[in-house]
């Protein structure tokens, strides 16, 4: 079992999680991807990628985790803790994208839907199968697959436990992008690189204007998007923007992501 972050020449932190054979969710895994994000955290670079080692991205948890709790309490201990994973992913002012080679269930897809972008493999399968065992999602996904693909699919997805393609999920709005199976992790890191080259104060700005629309919806974020995007003007990639955009016209400038 291991989790790595490796860092790459334009800034991309890829963060790789490993528990053969099936990379089920434990106690024991989830203290790796803190260290991990703690990792990240200290040095934030200018997106992050979430992906897999083995076959399947996931099989889900862990299951006698759960049996071995004795009382609700301890029970909802477990669960406030499960969901502390894809509350961090989500709480980072940079892209973050989550890769799905292959069959991805339960908690790796509730962290999945906590990144900005998902992009998955012509192979790629997904669920919440959590009904198997009588227990619905505890990780966020239930609403977070609300937020992208609306009430009606997420309680459809939940409901059924059923795994459904990542064409299928594409159309709904949940997965980003379907990507060929050959070349894959390639192809990933190509639509990652076009991103983390760009102003990444600027995304993160984004995004906080975008939890405010998910909190309140439109004149929440209205109230909060003029102080947001004047924050930005403080920084190197928006002067040299500008500058560049007067000096050589639209589309020329490089950005350092500060």
């Amino acid at each position: 079992m291991g989790v790595t972050v490796e860092r790459t020449p334009e800034g991309i932190a890829v963060l790789t999680f490993s528990a053969p054979p099936v990379n089920l969710y434990s106690l024991e895994l989830h203290a790796e991807l803190d260290r991990a994000l703690d990792e990240v955290e200290a040095d934030l670079p200018r997106a992050l990628l979430v992906r897999a080692e083995g076959k399947i991205v996931s099989g889900g948890v862990d299951v006698s985790q759960f049996h071995a709790q004795k009382t609700q309490a301890d029970t909802q201990v477990l669960y406030d803790r499960m969901l502390e994973l894809p509350n961090r992913v989500e709480a980072l002012d940079v892209p973050t994208f989550f890769a799905a080679h292959a069959l991805t269930l339960t908690w790796a897809f509730e962290v999945a839907v906590a990144c900005d972008i998902i992009l998955a493999s012509e192979k790629a399968k997904f669920g919440l199968v959590e009904r198997v065992i009588g227990l619905t999602p505890t990780m966020g996904g239930t609403q977070r697959l609300a937020a992208r693909a609306g009430v009606g699919r997420a309680k459809e997805f939940v409901f059924s436990g059923e795994i459904y393609d990542a064409a299928t999920l594409e159309r709904w709005n949940v997965v980003n992008r379907v990507l060929p199976v050959e070349g894959f992790d390639d192809a990933v890191l190509d639509v990652v690189r076009q991103i983390a080259v760009g102003p990444t104060r600027a995304f993160g700005a984004a995004k906080q204007i975008l939890r405010h629309f998910e909190a309140g919806g439109v004149p929440e974020a209205n109230a909060h998007t003029t102080r947001i995007a004047a924050e930005l003007f403080t920084t190197d990639d928006l002067q040299h923007g500008m500058e560049s955009f007067l000096t050589d016209g639209p589309g020329q400038a490089t950005f350092t992501g500060r």
